[in-house]
């Protein structure tokens, strides 16, 4: 619940943990949904609709579009081809390279597929003034300096839990009261 402007600083700093923590619930409560709705993660949903946009994708481009490692696309794309959901194919290129494919299975699963907590997050802040959307940038990033988060490998992919597959190890642990629980939004 949103108090006035106040200028108690308690007040103020238990608002921003409440947003914060708010965003956090609707990721986690949005990766549930989408995992009963279509047996997905959030990042899987991601490669599954960058693959589903394009003929065929090649991994490395897959990981670029994401924001992250080739390692971290092959573990989600291995994931994605057990389900039947893409197919890794030969380039006709070069036969180095391979590319992935869409299934008409994995056609049928985003078709069936929720709208993507980033695309509802990417419309509403589309609609705001140029200026709104700066502030409100420098603003997260201020909030991702403020919790260490500035190195982390990070999609576009609104999600709880990690991307990669395994933690930088220069990372600290997380400092929280409760357990840290993975979501499974990374595979």
């Amino acid at each position: 619940m949103f108090r006035a402007m106040t200028t108690d600083s308690n007040a103020r700093m238990d608002d921003s943990l409440i947003a914060l923590r708010r965003i956090l619930r609707a990721t986690e409560l949005y990766a549930r949904d989408l995992a009963h709705a279509v047996g997905l993660t959030p990042a899987q949903l991601r490669v599954l609709q960058i693959v589903g946009g394009n003929d065929s994708v090649t991994p490395k481009s897959l990981a670029t579009q994401m924001g992250v490692s080739q390692a971290t696309v092959s573990a989600l794309v291995d994931k994605l081809v057990a389900q039947g959901l893409v197919e890794r194919v030969p380039s006709l290129q070069d036969r180095r390279q391979t590319n992935v494919t869409v299934t008409k299975d994995g056609h049928v699963r985003l078709e069936r597929a929720p709208d993507a907590l980033q695309q509802r997050y990417v419309r509403a802040f589309l609609a705001m003034a140029d200026w709104e959307q700066a502030q409100l940038v420098a603003t997260l990033e201020r909030v991702a300096d403020m919790l260490d988060a500035r190195g982390l490998d990070a999609s576009p992919v609104l999600t709880t839990g990690e991307i990669r597959a395994s933690r930088k190890a220069d990372w600290p642990e997380p400092l929280a009261q409760e357990p840290v629980r993975d979501s499974g939004g990374s595979s």
